[in-house]
């Protein structure tokens, strides 16, 4: 059972309909010195330089995602001036390397699991949440952001819809921290929500 709060963020684990997820993702550079850490299972944006940054908005429709929201990090590869090239499983804030890369997942279609900050029923399938914007861990490079029950409301302009619950040996709907499936709604995604960035 999901029984203690270990948030991991959010980890992309198929598509819409049953599709696998093959591991495809797409790069966009990041800022050299960029001044914040990024972890794998953050939220990020491209900004209005063309370069990725990290999504600090939880997606209430009162604090929503910027319109460059693009998908989730899992990753990024730069050359370090000490070790040479890196593949990071997170940005590390300041970094100066003029050929920084993040790893995005894209497709506004890939379903992500996340755990919630607590308890799950079967009858909140479909109901839509905003996110808890937690800092990452350092140690292990992973997000910390988790599903913050609070907002769960049928808003269209809230930030993920639960589709699914993880079943496992370690999880089950109920549990005190209910591990669950989402997908990000459309007015949260560059791609389904039609704005640009300015």
């Amino acid at each position: 059972m999901a029984s203690t709060a270990a948030p991991y963020g959010l980890r992309p684990v198929n598509l819409i309909g049953g599709r696998p997820f093959a591991g495809s993702t797409r790069q966009i550079k990041i800022a050299s010195g960029y001044a914040a850490n990024i972890f794998n299972g953050d939220i990020v944006q491209v900004h209005t330089d063309g370069t990725i940054t990290k999504v600090t908005n939880v997606g209430t429709a009162a604090d929503p995602f910027p319109a460059g929201t693009i998908g989730v990090f899992v990753g990024c590869s730069y050359t370090d001036a000490v070790s040479g090239l890196r593949n990071s499983n997170y940005w590390p804030t300041g970094t100066v390397a003029s050929d920084a890369v993040a790893f995005i997942v894209d497709d506004p279609n890939a379903l992500f699991m996340i755990q919630a900050d607590t308890t799950l029923a079967q009858a909140t399938l479909h109901t839509n949440y905003a996110v808890n914007q937690t800092a990452g861990s350092t140690a292990t490079g992973n997000s910390r952001i988790s599903l913050d029950v609070a907002t769960g409301a049928t808003t269209a302009t809230i930030a993920f819809k639960v589709v699914d619950f993880v079943a496992s040996t370690s999880s089950a709907v109920g549990d005190a921290y209910t591990d669950v499936i989402v997908k990000f709604n459309p007015s949260s995604h560059a791609y389904t929500a039609g704005l640009g960035v300015a």
